[in-house]
């Protein structure tokens, strides 16, 4: 790297952390605010989630403990439960970034991304949540994450969310990295199959076993994204409807381990009246160890495609994919440094992806963030440097 890059770097660094050190934060997210606790109840650091805050999240975001008549409001009727303030918070992101090699190398995306949310109750045991991104790598992205968690259906720990959501949060939640770079594997496409593992709609089941400590989830979606209804008002482009299951299994208290199944279709049809199919299977083991300050997360798994490009000519398409990630917390949730290490590889017959990351966060607040990062991107052996900040009010 050019001596007057480096250069450069530090300064915006220097820059943004004087701005932010200096900047007052007195601001709460929702969740916290509506509980009057404290962000590391659920999150070290924000926006990654502890035990507790998975927890709360499984409950549809309620604390059953904590609810209280006052804070609701009823209008006299017991089958109502209004919140008696709506409950709204705000993420926003933002870094700068020096990308060797690159024909703009560096680049202030000030915000990277901006959201407004919302989550709370709707009645006994029935949540929602939801997140309009206001602002996504400078577009407007619409709705995300948006569904209804009904919880302990029958007094069973069946849980059901009905909505839009990422069939990858069963596995690794990416909307709660520490890192700027992805969990890539979920991302990626295949030829022209508008299947990933990211944003869909559908419906996701949970159940618990308790004594065994298993956890089971069950998914229908429509395969195909987040993207606009058709002429009709169909979401999905076919009739096709893709299925996921995801067994995890805790061994102890800090090892659990788990398998990921998941088939779907793609169908395209063309002018003649001709349609193509395309067949994806993805299935892979995953296992996560919890051993004092470090937390190890290990994924892979691979893809079938039958025929992502939907020709006459079928040729079939294997996918790898492999995500490791390790946290290091040197204090546990009282750590205010963290340190994260994320391997992410992928291999197909068309494309190749394999980086290596190191990430520092240092909070300055709760629910204040600075992240200091570096990838090498493996296959093209170019560096990637980024300082940022990442904050919920």
């Amino acid at each position: 790297m050019k001596k007057h890059n480096w250069l450069l770097l530090v300064i915006i660094g220097i820059f943004l952390a004087t701005t932010i050190i200096s900047t007052q934060v007195s601001a709460i997210p929702a969740f916290a605010r509506r509980y009057k606790i404290s962000c590391t109840t659920c999150h070290a650091p924000i926006p990654k989630l502890k035990p507790y805050g998975d927890e709360f999240a499984g409950n549809g975001f309620i604390m059953p403990e904590n609810e209280k008549p006052r804070d609701y409001v009823s209008a006299g009727d017991d089958l109502l439960w209004l919140n008696k303030t709506f409950p709204v918070a705000v993420r926003f992101d933002a870094f700068a970034v020096y990308h060797q090699d690159q024909e703009v190398d560096k680049d202030l995306r000030t915000p990277w991304g901006l959201k407004l949310l919302s989550g709370g109750t709707l009645y006994k045991n029935i949540g929602y949540y939801f997140y309009f991104y206001m602002s996504e790598h400078g577009e407007i992205a619409g709705i995300e994450d948006a569904y209804v968690h009904f919880n302990n259906i029958f007094n069973t720990p069946l849980d059901i969310m009905v909505g839009q959501f990422q069939t990858s949060d069963p596995l690794m939640k990416r909307e709660l990295r520490l890192t700027l770079e992805d969990y890539q594997v979920y991302k990626t496409r295949v030829g022209e199959s508008p299947t990933n593992l990211t944003y869909d709609r559908g419906i996701m089941m949970t159940y618990s076993i308790e004594k065994s400590g298993t956890d089971l989830v069950a998914m229908i979606v429509n395969g195909n994204g987040k993207g606009e209804a058709d002429e009709s008002g169909n979401f999905d482009n076919d009739a096709n409807k893709n299925i996921g299951f995801r067994i995890n299994q805790g061994v102890g208290d800090f090892l659990s381990v788990g398998g990921f199944y998941y088939i779907g279709k793609n169908k395209k049809l063309f002018e003649e009246a001709t349609a193509m199919e395309n067949k994806i299977v993805y299935a892979g083991p995953d296992l996560n160890l919890n051993v004092g300050p470090v937390e190890l997360t290990v994924q892979y798994l691979l893809r079938k495609d039958s025929n992502p490009n939907f020709s006459a000519a079928e040729q079939e398409v294997k996918t790898k994919g492999t995500v490791i990630e390790m946290v290091f917390s040197p204090q546990l949730d009282r750590s205010r440094y963290f340190i994260t290490g994320l391997f992410n590889k992928i291999e197909n017959d068309y494309y190749k992806y394999q980086t290596a990351t190191l990430s520092g966060t240092y909070l300055v607040a709760r629910n204040l963030r600075l992240i200091l990062e570096y990838t090498r991107d493996m296959e093209l052996k170019k560096n990637r440097f980024a300082f940022g900040m990442v904050t919920a009010f």
